[in-house]
């Protein structure tokens, strides 16, 4: 596993090959979907994944705003394994088809990393991290600014698994990714585009 900590002298765009599973991880409020936004002009009131040539684009957002007008009564704890469970069903599908993805994940759930990786090994792709390294106080008031507030409880939860997380990414002993860049926010603000290699040209015959 290569693992590349970008600063501030950033490169602008990172590479992945096509097929490839980039997942978007850090701790609520870090600002992935602001990422996510800026790179591909999501508004944040989309329901399904967001085409971008031949990469799908998905964000959790997509699948809490599709089950909003069926869950509104259910409170957000009991909402959340729903949501959760269609977001992840989305990458999957998508990268079963065969597309780029580039993903929001929780970075704090180790397991998911595996699933995700044993899924790309099965279908010959690889993935791909990409996180989100911002101070708790940062991801604080991300969590503010966007109206959507963890308990703090579960923020310490999420604090401690992603601390574990960056260690051991830094320390290159993180198995389930092929690559790992680790992104601080002005790095984050420098960045201009993910893309991914085009297909070869397939032969008639």
């Amino acid at each position: 596993m290569a693992t590349t900590s970008a600063g501030r002298s950033s490169v602008e765009e990172l590479h992945y090959p096509a097929g490839t599973l980039v997942l978007l991880a850090g701790l609520p409020g870090a600002g992935k979907s602001t990422l996510l936004d800026r790179l591909y002009g999501l508004r944040g009131d989309e329901r399904e994944p967001v085409r971008a040539g031949e990469v799908r684009v998905i964000d959790s957002r997509q699948s809490r705003n599709w089950w909003a007008r069926y869950l509104g009564p259910i409170p957000p704890r009991a909402r959340t394994p729903i949501v959760h469970t269609t977001h992840v069903a989305r990458i999957a599908r998508a990268l079963l088809r065969g597309h780029g993805v580039v993903a929001h994940t929780r970075g704090t759930w180790p397991h998911i990393l595996y699933g995700f990786a044993w899924l790309a090994r099965g279908v010959g792709s690889e993935i791909h991290l990409i996180l989100l390294d911002v101070e708790p106080s940062a991801a604080r008031e991300g969590q503010l600014s966007r109206g959507r507030v963890v308990t703090g409880t579960t923020f310490a939860r999420h604090c401690r698994r992603w601390r574990v997380l960056i260690e051991r990414a830094r320390g290159g002993v993180l198995p389930p990714a092929t690559g790992v860049t680790i992104l601080d926010r002005p790095a984050a603000d420098l960045l201009r585009a993910i893309r991914f290699d085009e297909r070869p040209p397939t032969r008639d015959g």
